[in-house]
């Protein structure tokens, strides 16, 4: 017995694969080809950990080296799509917070593109451009943070007294009460009479066919354009590119295009600024942060998407009126425009993949300019994050699914930007690339040990063999790594009190009841879907195949035990980090817990599953 142990723990791994007709062939195979892809995908995340580079703006520099009239213009984009997935409220809370950077006004505009086409959301745009009267100079005033005005007032409890702050707090809020009130409701009459954008919208007007519509609210080139305290405003711009049926919209890409083409006709500004409808700026000193790449003095030309230039923004409009740049610019925005064109193609954003921006960035790249990352302290931007865990998994579905796609197109990294960029950047693109196909070996290590261990197949070398050596070092290197780098040091720092959690309630999670479980942690499961099916299934079979192997452990003869321990370790982590599954499937009651079709259907499938491989 010890001779034959002696040889097992020299002779090389592949010696001990199992033979045909041997059990264990097929799972042993699986696992191999899954250590396969783990290694495969690791040398590629090696990439992001080559060189790594820490930047940091230095704003003070920029103050001395640029006055403001010579600051360069920003154009701030903010794409809404549905008025009811993207209440109005919440996408106006997102445009105020753009407004109030700490720049001058007179050379920000923001553009709203509603591919919804909804009357509400320029109802809500224009009592917006009215309430930034009293936003952008109360938050400019006491430093206001965050600048969205839906989030700082929900968090914001400030006590009554006779200060000049208490007395303007109230005042704001007020404002926003009345106007995001009015937002929810019909529009009345009289609003329709204040402003002549309304008179775009009639009984032929639908979400898929209609004109043309661009409103300028704001003009902030008109001297007579301030806020209530005399200082001028930013420019504020609605925009509904045409839609007609049978013509291709191209979805986000193609109301991003159909911004670069209206804003440059507008303000052509030489720096854009997108942002989601459901994020809010939270550094009123971001744009100042972004100007010290861009204008720095030897790699400024070229960093990003845009070369900064000397350009004048009050002379592509100064001699032309409000309407004239509206009807100038709704051209620009029909469907019929990029017909012919090299818009999606060479030009823009570029069409036919779900991340454009992914295959836009890269394509930018592969022409010559350089991409910078900046991690500041203070995030630059917060925003709203699915409510639920079916609505998370679909949103990661969507984003995998559609980068797989990018690295099966001409657009592959190591095909398109072969010679064009380095190695390492190809790699880099690769990590998210290639994060879909990475999820069929981690399914293949939350199945196969579990229904190995049923079937008392060891798929791993025993505890007294060197080879076991290997296994153990890389479980403890990686986990160790894990730990230290995603973890550890920001649970140390929060519980020392030095952080706070980014995470906030956000303007989607309306219901209290949500909002109380969110408060103590608790998983919103949300509805039946057959990816909370799989996840529960493979959450019970682990906890059944652990139950199975404990008692293997326990009444079984040590040499079993050493077989198995490996898979009993990995069944018994992967149990842990599924309680919460265990949670919601058995010990809660409450709406965000496991639906109960949902736990008939994975105990049925798990029980099939043990039953089949014990016999």
């Amino acid at each position: 017995m010890s001779g034959k142990r002696g040889d097992e723990a020299v002779l090389p791994l592949l010696i001990h694969i199992p033979r045909a007709g041997q059990p264990g062939k097929h799972a042993w195979a699986a696992m191999f080809s899954a250590e396969v892809l783990f290694g495969l995908y690791w040398i590629i995340t090696q990439s992001g950990r080559w060189r790594v580079v820490y930047r940091y703006p230095f704003k003070d520099r920029l103050s001395t080296r640029y006055e403001d009239k010579k600051l360069p213009g920003f154009d701030v984009f903010v794409c809404t799509a549905d008025p009811i997935l993207e209440p109005p409220l919440m996408v106006i809370s997102t445009v105020l917070s753009v407004m109030v950077y700490n720049y001058p006004s007179e050379k920000i505009s923001v553009y709203l593109s509603d591919d919804g086409g909804s009357e509400l959301t320029f109802y809500a745009l224009f009592e917006a451009s009215k309430f930034s009267k009293y936003w952008i100079p109360f938050c400019k005033k006491y430093n206001v943070e965050p600048r969205s005005p839906e989030v700082y007032f929900s968090c914001q409890n400030t006590s009554v007294d006779e200060s000049r702050f208490v007395q303007d707090w109230t005042s704001v809020k007020v404002n926003l009460t009345q106007n995001s009130a009015a937002a929810k409701g019909c529009i009345p009459e009289e609003i329709r009479d204040q402003h002549k954008g309304f008179s775009e919208w009639n009984s032929k007007v639908t979400k898929q066919d209609h004109q043309s519509i661009v409103q300028i609210l704001i003009d902030g080139w008109n001297p007579e354009a301030t806020d209530i305290e005399g200082n001028r405003l930013p420019t504020l711009v609605y925009l509904s590119r045409e839609k007609r049926p049978g013509w291709p919209h191209n979805f986000k890409a193609g109301s991003m295009n159909s911004l670069i083409r209206v804003s440059a006709e507008i303000s052509n500004a030489p720096i854009i600024l997108n942002v989601d409808c459901d994020m809010y700026s939270n550094d009123g000193d971001a744009i100042r942060d972004a100007l010290c790449f861009f204008l720095d003095e030897k790699q400024g030309q070229q960093i990003s998407y845009s070369r900064i230039e000397s350009h004048s923004v009050i002379d592509n409009t100064k001699d032309r009126s409000v309407q004239e740049l509206e009807e100038a610019s709704k051209i620009l925005a029909n469907c019929s425009y990029e017909k012919g064109t090299q818009w999606g193609k060479e030009m823009g954003l570029i069409y036919g993949c779900p991340v454009e921006d992914i295959v836009t960035g890269l394509a930018i790249q592969c022409r010559g300019w350089k991409p910078v990352y900046y991690n500041p302290s203070k995030y630059a931007f917060q925003g709203v994050a699915p409510t639920t865990l079916d609505i998370s998994l679909i949103q990661f579905k969507r984003w995998s699914g559609g980068m797989f796609q990018v690295f099966f197109s001409k657009y592959c990294p190591f095909i398109y930007g072969h010679r064009k960029i380095s190695l390492g950047a190809q790699m880099g693109y690769g990590i998210y690339l290639l994060w879909a196909p990475v999820s069929l070996p981690t399914l293949c290590y939350a199945v196969v040990p579990a229904l190995s261990l049923l079937c008392d197949i060891p798929l791993f070398p025993q505890v007294s063999s060197l080879w076991f050596i290997p296994f153990a070092y890389v479980f403890a290197a990686k986990t160790a790594y894990t730990l230290v780098e995603d973890l550890v040091l920001d649970t140390i720092i929060m519980q020392l009190g030095l952080s706070q959690t980014a995470f906030a309630v956000t303007a989607k999670v309306v219901d209290d009841e949500a909002q109380k479980r969110y408060r103590k942690g608790l998983i919103d499961f949300g509805n039946s879907s057959i990816m909370l099916v799989i996840i529960a299934t493979l959450a019970l079979l682990n906890l059944f195949s652990l139950g199975w192997g404990i008692k293997k452990a326990l009444f079984s003869a040590p040499e079993t035990f050493e077989k198995l321990v490996v898979q009993l370790t990995i069944c018994g982590i992967i149990t842990l980090l599924n309680l919460p599954v265990y949670e919601g499937l058995f010990f809660r009651s409450d709406k965000g817990s496991i639906p109960s079709s949902v736990t008939f259907k994975s105990i049925v499938m798990a029980s099939i599953a043990c039953l089949v491989s014990a016999y």
